[in-house]
């Protein structure tokens, strides 16, 4: 199985103050490392594509994306997808990248999203997938502004179908700092809930399928409990087996 992981990755400018003087500093990070090691330790091929790169990047034509069995999506807004430097800069038309993403699932390619602050909508709604082409292929309804639920109180994860392939024999459901609000569309099927909510929901769009999983898959929503807990790895391998071409 060969997968393409996009996002996950951020750039922090800082101001430091010091009395009367200040200065500045900066640094990059990436957030997915341990989900990626995870999975090329159980024998998923990955291709990482961190969120900065995606805008001269991304493939252009459907053939340099069937080489792959699942794309995954994570904390990475839509702008990004849609402002290539060609056409925001040089007024270059260019191919829709999530069109390009929407045709993939079509022709049978899976496609995962994980939650974060520029998932589904996102703090303030800046992640704004619920007006893109990609509203359309997910298994979720989302909401119209900020779909963020904060819970520094932590929250567990409950099982709504414990004899589901992705999640069979697990236990001791981890906990999690927050989440992405969201309804399971028609026709599809709530694996795990989180509170009241959708966690973990599969689906279908033509000839392909789909997953979402409403959290994080690292912090701060993904708790160290999570990242620790035993069957981590393995329910990640699943969700992407489950929905792989």
């Amino acid at each position: 199985m060969k997968i393409l992981f996009i996002g996950e990755s951020w750039h922090i400018h800082m101001i430091h103050s010091k009395g009367y003087d200040s200065f500045t500093s900066s640094k990059y990070e990436e957030g997915a490392t341990f989900l990626l090691n995870c999975l090329r330790e159980k024998g998923v091929a990955v291709d990482y594509m961190p969120a900065h790169t995606v805008q001269v990047a991304f493939p252009q034509t459907d053939e340099e994306l069937a080489k792959y069995d699942v794309i995954v999506i994570s904390d990475i807004g839509a702008n990004t997808f849609l402002l290539q430097n060609d056409t925001f800069y040089n007024m270059k038309v260019l191919p829709n990248a999530l069109g390009l993403i929407k045709q993939f699932v079509a022709n049978g390619g899976g496609l995962l999203m994980i939650g974060g602050y520029l998932s589904f909508m996102g703090i303030e709604a800046k992640a704004n997938y619920k007006n893109t082409l990609l509203a359309q292929v997910l298994p979720v309804e989302m909401l119209e502004g900020d779909d963020r639920v904060e819970a520094p109180e932590g929250v567990f994860a409950t099982p709504v179908n414990a004899e589901h392939a992705t999640i069979k024999g697990f236990s001791e459901w981890p906990m999690f700092l927050g989440y992405n609000k969201v309804f399971a569309k028609h026709n599809t099927e709530t694996v795990l809930n989180i509170g009241e909510d959708p966690l973990l929901v599969f689906g279908q769009f033509e000839k392909g399928k789909t997953a979402c999983f409403m959290s994080d898959c690292s912090p701060h929503w993904g708790s160290k409990e999570f990242l620790a807990w035993p069957h981590y790895a393995d329910m990640w391998v699943n969700i992407l087996k489950q929905i792989a071409r």
